[in-house]
């Protein structure tokens, strides 16, 4: 009897143009090979895709190598390309605009950015219907992990899903999530098949590989199922998810109503804000606490916010005991005010908020020198350290200014010590930054990358020295060491 891989043939069909995403690692190979023994009998019509990150040099070369070789051998349609990884890893600075700046990405997820960029190209350009991948158990329980150690919600728990529809059409299908990496070494094994080893796979400086090497086997030790319990986890979250997502779609409608009453009956929305949501008290408190959360978090995602737990807390405590008058400011412009009879929730818009105060919550500091920067109450000043080597250049020329701005969401700071980027909104959670404080937060920009971060050390950027005060409000002028 010949080998055979399990695989989740629910979410293939006759006829279907699939792309197997090859890598060369065994996972990806153990896909390739197990759907080309079925695919006369499924239907299907086979491709294999393999991307070149521009990372590990000869040998992601021989990578790519092998896979153009085995799809040669199955007589597969072989698509390949190129990208530079690194180099998209690093911050674009937006000159013209600095608070548009692309922030700077970790390896990972640069790679995966692109990995899928280009999965989309390719379902737009090649006459395919979808992408399989070859995301396994083992992923599953790693990504569930890792989501909960980031203090996810139920959907981030969900972690990878079978079937990723995109919004310009494309379809990801991953057929091996409920087959184990053992399962898929058992099954090359068998067959006499080789695959690739990514030497990158072992090196703990990435968050997935210290999950892999050293988190999960620790934990196994307590449960050997753990990595099977993380999947059922995610089945799980899954579920409830789009059970709960078809209750919010019954329910919403009944319990959210648009923006403030206006005399004469009827609502209408606030000038210079978003059309507004609000929420009956007396009736959000009749729900479960459950359902309670479920509503205040669809409200605030209509209007572009994801609260996290302590603001949704908040907003419970402020809808259910709150007194009229009460107000709070949540992250990207949330506003909540509480009412004799509602909570009412609104969004700043953007065009507003920089007509109001275009130049408040930016500011410009030359290299060497200093602002006053009112809107943070905060003194600030940038030097040349003479003990260490200068910045390098950028491609437009020497830094000669830096921008201290709020945060925005994607931004990524390099923390001392810190063996990667983390993210600002990570980091605010930790320091437990919340409200207006945490809209407003500062942080000191050079070429798309932050040298400096209120509260926090940050990794410093060779050849410049940051010093930051207090500033006394009636101040004008800087007194800084």
């Amino acid at each position: 009897m010949s080998a055979s891989l399990p695989i989740d043939v629910t979410l293939l069909r006759p006829g279907l143009r699939l792309a197997v995403g090859l890598s060369g690692g065994a996972d990806s190979v153990a896909l390739l090979c197990a759907l080309h023994q079925q695919a006369r009998e499924l239907g299907l019509v086979l491709h294999a895709a393999h991307l070149h990150h521009g990372l590990r040099g000869a040998e992601a070369d021989a990578d790519l190598a092998f896979c153009r070789t085995l799809a040669a051998q199955l007589d597969i349609p072989f698509h390949e390309s190129r990208v530079d990884t690194a180099a998209e890893a690093k911050p674009a600075p937006n000159l013209s605009d600095p608070a548009r700046s692309k922030p700077a990405e970790s390896i990972e997820e640069a790679a995966r950015r692109l990995r899928y960029a280009w999965f989309q190209q390719l379902l737009s350009k090649t006459p395919l219907d979808a992408v399989a991948t070859a995301h396994t158990l083992d992923d599953q329980a790693e990504t569930v992990l890792a989501k909960f150690l980031r203090g996810a919600w139920t959907e981030g728990l969900s972690a990878i899903h079978p079937k990723l529809e995109s919004p310009e059409g494309g379809v990801i299908l991953r057929p091996l999530l409920a087959t184990t990496r053992a399962q898929i070494e058992e099954f090359l094994r068998a067959l006499g098949q080789p695959w690739r080893t990514d030497s990158s796979n072992a090196d703990t400086a990435f968050t997935r590989n210290r999950i892999r090497h050293e988190l999960l086997p620790l934990l196994e030790a307590w449960n050997p199922r753990l990595r099977e319990h993380l999947a059922q986890m995610a089945q799980l979250a899954r579920d409830e998810e789009a059970w709960w997502q078809s209750e919010l779609a019954r329910l919403a409608p009944q319990l959210l109503l648009p923006g403030r009453p206006v005399r004469g009956g009827g609502r209408a929305a606030a000038p210079g804000l978003e059309s507004g949501l609000a929420i009956d008290v007396t009736r959000l408190a009749a729900l479960s606490p459950a359902l309670q959360r479920r509503l205040l978090r669809h409200a605030a995602a209509q209007l572009g916010a994801a609260p996290d737990f302590p603001a949704t807390e908040s907003l419970r405590t402020l809808a259910l005991s709150g007194r009229a008058g009460q107000k709070r400011q949540l992250a990207h412009g949330l506003s909540a005010e509480r009412t004799h009879r509602e909570l009412r929730l609104s969004a700043e818009l953007a065009s507003a908020q920089e007509s109001a105060s275009p130049q408040v919550t930016k500011y410009v500091v030359p290299i060497p020198g200093q602002v006053a920067a009112t809107a943070f109450s905060l003194a600030l000043r940038v030097d040349l350290d003479p003990a260490s080597e200068p910045p390098a250049p950028p491609a437009t020329g020497a830094p000669s200014q830096a921008i201290l701005r709020p945060w925005k969401p994607g931004d990524r700071v390099r923390l001392r010590h810190s063996s990667g980027p983390r993210k600002v909104k990570e980091v605010l959670e930790r320091l437990r930054v919340t409200g207006h404080d945490r809209t407003l937060w500062p942080v000191l920009e050079i070429d798309g990358r932050i040298l400096w971060m209120r509260g926090v050390e940050v990794e410093p950027l060779p050849g410049l020295r940051v010093t930051a005060a207090p500033l006394e409000p009636a101040s004008s002028t800087l007194a800084l060491p």
